[in-house]
């Protein structure tokens, strides 16, 4: 039985990998050619092709027992953070970002 040598392995190993990874991409690029060509004929909907309106443009106003329940929850984990209690925190402001 003959022996076959380390660098040949590695050889083969890398060849066949190599090989392998060519062929993916390849297949890649037929199928991205294979989904546009069907998508080409079918026409959009109109509103579709309108742009989202930004959720940022509506702006939610709180009542103020709810803007406090959402302040004293994020000190609440500010405080568990920082390994403290909730009423060593001073809150000056609260912005929406």
């Amino acid at each position: 039985m003959t022996s076959l040598s380390n660098g040949f392995v590695c050889i083969m190993g890398m060849g066949t990998v190599f090989i392998g990874l060519i062929c993916i991409v390849f297949i890649c690029l037929l199928m991205s050619a294979a989904v546009r060509a069907l998508t080409k004929n079918k026409k959009a909907p109109a509103n579709a092709l309108a742009p989202a309106q930004p959720a940022a443009d509506k702006a939610v106003t709180l009542a103020p027992a709810e803007k406090q329940a959402v302040v004293a929850g994020i000190c609440a984990c500010i405080a568990e953070e920082l390994g403290t209690d909730a009423s060593n925190i001073k809150v000056l402001s609260f912005k929406k970002a």
